[in-house]
Order: structure tokens, then sequence, then C-alpha cells
């Protein structure tokens, strides 16, 4: 993993938009002029008042609409913060029958180097087919219903059903399956613990069997070689299949307790009671701690009520990657060195803060919030700045602060993850 100070120094100098909205800026339907060092927060302040804001030119209105923290950014942003947004709706939608699906990786994000994301929708009966790759698979159920298999080195078997909010974890080079249920199917996100990581470059039996002689595999099989002619001639990936019976069926029909894996890679993320919960929030915090077999990504569902924040804080281990599920939310990364940057995040958007960087979330909306923070990492970890201030001697806080002490002992001293945004 690249170095924490690294990764922030590369975050702060990257100046490249991405994809559609990288061509918008960049031929200047949308420029935000970067503050120069000497401007005061009272001078920016004043050009927003009157015509030095103005923009007569062409505007990409639709993505001008979706990011106005980028038109008209707080007075407090400042120098030149890359940006830590991209969308699925930008990505490329692979269609077959069967389902679609849909990536974000460093190429599209070149900033997120850790982690990369998929968007996958299988219909009822349609099949993920059987495969395996080189990074560790997280997921999460948005939509429907999916049974999953994976199989263990010394031959045992896990099989089960997931539903909306559930997750699942397979590691590296074991081999697994989707297939969508009744009565819609299903729709779901995974994350992969190669920021590089492409889903349309792992290792597919259908792929294998084409590009292996036909005696080989009938030497392996211990099958005749007439039998044979009906495998697939190229990959199927993902493909139209018949809606299996019931769970326990299929349990059973593969050797039931005897072959059943002791290690369960399913986690009922939305149906356990929140790690942390206050009047305007919620989060869910899912790491190896809870869910053992999910060694190499922790992860956390968050939800902000409207008016509600995730407050000031950074994460020591690791940078966080988002899925933004529902609701509208605002989110300021602070760089170091007088940098900061505001964005503004939408559903089936995704998010980007590096290791050690500040940051918050406003609810903006007028419904909840819902979001997933997913980290390269077997542990969750955060730093609360309000608890930081709390912890230190009196003295050294109001100095720092330059607050008088009654003020500081109105701010929290714990850790609340999501806190009201006024008082």
């Amino acid at each position: 993993m690249q170095s924490n100070s690294s990764q922030l120094k590369e975050f702060v100098s990257r100046r490249s938009f991405l994809g559609a909205a990288a061509a918008a800026i960049s031929s200047g339907t949308i420029m935000a002029t970067p503050f120069a060092a000497a401007q005061s927060k009272s001078e920016i302040s004043k050009g927003e008042q009157n015509h030095s804001s103005s923009n007569p030119g062409p505007v990409n209105r639709p993505i001008a609409g979706q990011n106005p923290s980028s038109e008209a950014p707080p007075v407090t942003d400042r120098g030149d913060v890359g940006p830590f947004w991209y969308s699925f709706d930008l990505s490329h939608r692979r269609i077959q029958d069967g389902g679609w699906t849909r990536q974000v990786t460093e190429k599209d994000l070149p900033i997120s180097r850790d982690l990369a994301g998929v968007n996958m929708r299988l219909t009822a009966g349609g099949y993920r087919e059987l495969h395996w790759h080189t990074a560790n698979e997280w997921a999460f159920m948005i939509h429907g219903n999916a049974r999953v298999t994976v199989l263990n080195p010394d031959g045992t078997i896990f099989i089960d059903d997931v539903s909306e909010g559930d997750l699942w974890y397979f590691p590296a080079g074991f081999p697994h399956s989707i297939q969508g249920l009744g009565p819609d199917g299903c729709e779901f996100l995974l994350v992969f613990d190669e920021g590089g990581f492409s889903e349309y470059q792992t290792f597919l039996i259908s792929d294998w069997l084409a590009r292996t002689p036909p005696e080989v595999i009938s030497k392996n099989f211990g099958l005749p070689e007439a039998t044979l002619k009906s495998l697939p001639d190229d990959e199927l990936y993902i493909f139209q299949g018949q809606l299996p019976g019931s769970l326990e069926d299929d349990r059973k029909a593969v050797g039931g307790k005897a072959v059943e894996s002791k290690i369960s890679y399913t986690f009922r993320m939305k149906a356990m009671k929140p790690t942390l919960e206050t009047a305007s929030g919620d989060v869910r915090i899912v790491d190896s701690t809870v869910f053992g077999a999910s060694r190499a990504i922790a992860s956390a569902l968050v939800r902000i009520k409207p008016g509600g924040m995730r407050e000031l804080h950074w994460h020591p281990n690791a940078s966080e990657w988002q899925y933004w599920i529902s609701g509208s939310g605002r989110m300021t990364v602070f760089a170091s060195s007088g940098k900061a940057r505001t964005m503004n995040f939408n559903s089936n958007d995704v998010g980007f803060v590096p290791a050690v960087a500040g940051h918050y979330i406003e609810n903006i909306g007028t419904s909840d919030l819902v979001f997933l923070e997913m980290f390269r990492s077997s542990t969750y970890s955060d730093v609360s700045l309000n608890q930081w201030i709390r912890r230190v001697p009196p003295q050294m806080a109001r100095e720092h602060l330059r607050l008088e002490t009654s003020d500081i002992e109105k701010i929290p001293s714990k850790n609340n993850a999501v806190i009201p945004a006024t008082r």
C-alpha cells in the first residue's frame, strides 16, 4: 500500500477530472478558478456577491447542477485539490442476457489505488458464472435476492441466500458463483482490494475450458470427447439460467453436512444493531472482529437524517472508498497545507478520501442520506476531532482554539459519528 504521506501528496497535486465530468471541465463548461494564496476569505466572499463569479460562457447544466460546490465553492475551500468524486452512471454498462455490470476502477478515479468497485445486476435465474480472481471480493446487496457459493481449498463448500442489506466476502483465488433469485433477481455492489482490478479479467470456468484441448479435458473429467461437444466455446460471464430449488435442497445435493464449510462467508449487515446511534442517524460497522471471514476489507453503513452531519474525523489506518446509496450529501476533504475542497454526492456516486485526510459529510437533502464506507483493512478505525479536543488538558485546548473553557466543555466528548449540523 502506498504510504499515507505520498498518497496525500498525489491527491493534492492531481489536476485531471474524471470521465464525462473531465471533458466538461477541460472544455471550459465548468471551471472553478483556483484561489491565489494571497486571497482572504473576505475577498473571495466579496467576489461571490458581485459580477466576479458570473459565467457568460457555455455551461453543461446537468453536470453543474450535480456539482454546485464546484461551481460556487464555500469560501473555506482553497488550493488545487483533485477531484474525489465519480459516478457509476458515467461508467460503460456491459449488458448480457441474464444481467449487466459496470465498474469504477483506478482508471476512472486515479487516486483510488487501494480499492475498486463493481455494480452488477442479475435477473431471476441469471448467473455470474463460476469464476475466481486475484483480489479479495467484498459485496453489499442493494436489491433483491441471490444465491452464492464458494469452495474452500479443503473441498468444503459454502452455499447461502442473501437479501438486501446483506454482505458476502470471498477470499482471492477461492472459486465462487452468484445467481439471481425470484421474484426480481438482484443488484449488488462488489468491492475489490486492488485499485486497478478489472471485473472483465477474471478467471472463468467457461473461458478456461474453451482454451484447453478436448483430449486434455477428456482425460481430466474421465469422459469421452464426444460427450464434451456441448461445452461452451467462449466465455459465458453473465448468462440466463433456470431458478434453483430450495437452499436446503442445494445443500443436500452436494453432500450435506459432510462437505459444509465451517466458515460463513455472508453477514446480515442491515439487520444488525447499530454500532453507534444518535438522534441524527446511525452507523453499522462490520470488520473482521464481527465478520471473521472479512480479513482484508472493513466497512460501515452510515445513515444521516436531514440536517445531520458525519462529524469531523479521519481514518488513521486506510483510505476510504465510498458508495452513495440514497439521498444527497456534501463532503469537504482537508488535504493539509491550507488545502480543502468540497464536492456534492448523490445516489450511485463513488467518493474517495485519502488515509489521514480530515473530512466531514453533511446531509443537504430532505430525506435520509445513506452511504457505505469501505477500507482496505481488517479493522475499522477513525479519530473524532471532538473527542481529541476534549481529551487534551483544558488549558491546551483553550490556547489552541482561543475559546473559553465553558465553551470547550460544550463540545461532545464522545465519538458520536453522526451529529446535528446545527444546535
